[in-house]
């Protein structure tokens, strides 16, 4: 299974940054018309609890995205991702691990799963999976991103 890999150094400890990533995914969270997880956009995510991830769009429909498979606190996070156009046994996965780095924390995303979507998906707008990774590994790296100056903006 291939899969893409990206990772951003974030002035946070591994607890801060997971409880960004987990309890403040709506702040940081960016969109991307790619990889839009409904038609009507992404909505607002959450993770519910310890079980799954969802999103609630501007019609007040929650959708859930995929469900949780791993949960430890300031180490790593597992959960099955799918957008709205997959079909019931179509899913990616996703990892992040929070790794302290001396006064920092790694933050490295891992999604697979893309070379199971068929390239005609609507998903895969038609690209090659070279070019599916390439600009999901963009995506990830812009929420990185936004996850790091966010982390910035909550110190101030």
């Amino acid at each position: 299974m291939s899969a893409v890999i990206v990772s951003l150094r974030v002035k946070a400890s591994p607890r801060e940054a997971f409880d960004m990533f987990t309890q403040e995914i709506a702040a940081w969270w960016r969109p991307n018309g790619l990889f839009q997880i409904t038609p009507g956009g992404d909505g607002v995510l959450r993770f519910e609890g310890e079980e799954r991830l969802i999103t609630t769009l501007p019609n007040g429909k929650a959708f859930e995205i995929g469900c949780v498979t791993s949960w430890l606190p300031g180490e790593r996070l597992a959960f099955t991702w799918r957008q709205a156009s997959f079909s019931p046994e179509q899913q990616t996965h996703v990892e992040v691990r929070f790794e302290p780095v001396g006064d920092e924390t790694r933050v490295t995303v891992e999604h697979r799963g893309w070379d199971a979507i068929p390239q005609g998906h609507a998903a895969r707008h038609g690209f090659p999976l070279a070019a599916t990774q390439m600009r999901l590994a963009e995506h990830w790296r812009a929420l990185l991103g936004a996850l790091a100056a966010t982390l910035v903006d909550e110190r101030r």
